[in-house]
């Protein structure tokens, strides 16, 4: 079977005792050798494997893994040939585990092997380009961009003319990014459109007019943004992306939203013009909210909401339209029992 990742370096289950603080029982071979991971039903003796759901104790005694990390009422379950790791968190000591094996699957990475400007590339006279920085063939970087070290522009992204790109960032193939200023470690995936123009036009009798857009995108550190999302510049404002925040594939974020820091939102979300989110908001999929709403800190909106006023802080909502989480679910209860 292809593998499209590098062969990882193998841990020992002493490496991942050390790295997770998961407990090993008395008598464990500390030296066995995982050099994988896998699904519990498609494990070998050399992949690590977790269980944190009593769903999937069947599969878990029939595992031909070598390690599985598994919370305390599941370790029993185990057959004798699989090294346990008691763990109160096994997907987070899984994914720490993960991430130590396989660090090439956490961001784009250049599909050249590149490790400077590739063949192809068309880079300014005027841009600043740290050392450091890789840019894929086909990539075109305009005229006083700037870009800082470790910068990965992926294959045929164009960045365009005063854009600042920081440091450690990974740009996938096929980005375009426009009148943006970015932070350290961003990561955007493939096919992403940042800093077009925001959609408005000016109606009158003779047809729709359109409105200039002067703004910017600012994009703080850690965000990550995934494929094919776009994000409009702002109209006269800037659209503004908060630090650590993380954004699906195919998200439309229009022109002068404010989003806050450490924000999810998930794929096929559609923010209208200016809208605004505080700090720790979860949009789920399919969300729609309407222009100049403000949705407090550390609020939630359920799958498929239609939000058309106010969100107050910590608060969740779900619908069409969107309502408070509890005369949601005596709506529905209405509902079934009329039916």
């Amino acid at each position: 079977m292809p593998q499209f990742f590098p062969k990882p370096q193998a841990l020992t289950v002493r490496d991942i005792v050390a790295l997770t603080g998961a407990v090993a029982r008395d008598g464990t071979n500390l030296d066995h050798v995982v050099t994988g991971i896998a699904a519990i039903d498609r494990a070998r003796s050399s992949d690590l494997v977790f269980i944190d759901s009593p769903k999937y104790t069947q599969q878990l005694q029939g595992t031909g893994a070598g390690v599985c990390l598994a919370g305390e009422p599941l370790v029993e379950h185990a057959p004798a040939s699989v090294i346990v790791l008691r763990s109160a968190q096994p997907f987070r000591h899984f994914v720490m585990v993960a991430r130590t094996l396989y660090p090439g699957s956490l961001r784009p990475i250049s599909v050249f092997d590149g490790d400077a400007v590739g063949p192809g590339a068309q880079v300014h006279a005027t841009a600043e380009i740290e050392d450091g920085v890789i840019v894929d063939p086909g990539a075109v970087i305009g005229r006083a961009a700037a870009i800082g070290s470790g910068t990965l522009i992926g294959a045929n992204s164009v960045i365009g003319p005063g854009v600042q790109i920081g440091r450690n960032c990974s740009i996938g193939p096929g980005v375009s990014i426009v009148h943006a200023l970015i932070g350290d470690s961003v990561i955007i995936h493939a096919g992403t459109r940042i800093g077009q123009d925001g959609y408005r036009y000016q109606p009158s009798a003779s047809g729709h007019t359109k409105v200039p857009q002067i703004g910017r995108v600012v994009i703080q550190d850690n965000v990550e943004i995934g494929s094919n999302t776009t994000i409009d510049r702002g109209g006269i404002g800037d659209t503004v992306i908060g630090e650590g925040t993380k954004i699906d594939n195919l998200v439309q974020i229009a022109h002068n939203c404010v989003i806050g820091r450490h924000c999810i939102i998930v794929g096929q979300v559609g923010l209208s013009g200016s809208v605004v989110l505080g700090d720790y908001v979860t949009l789920a999929g399919q969300v729609g909210v309407a222009d100049h709403i403000a949705i407090g800190e550390g609020a939630v909106i359920g799958a498929q909401s239609g939000v058309f006023s106010d969100v107050p802080a910590g608060e969740k909502q779900f619908g069409y339209p969107a309502m408070p989480g509890r005369r949601y679910l005596r709506l529905v209860a209405e509902r079934l029992k009329r039916n």
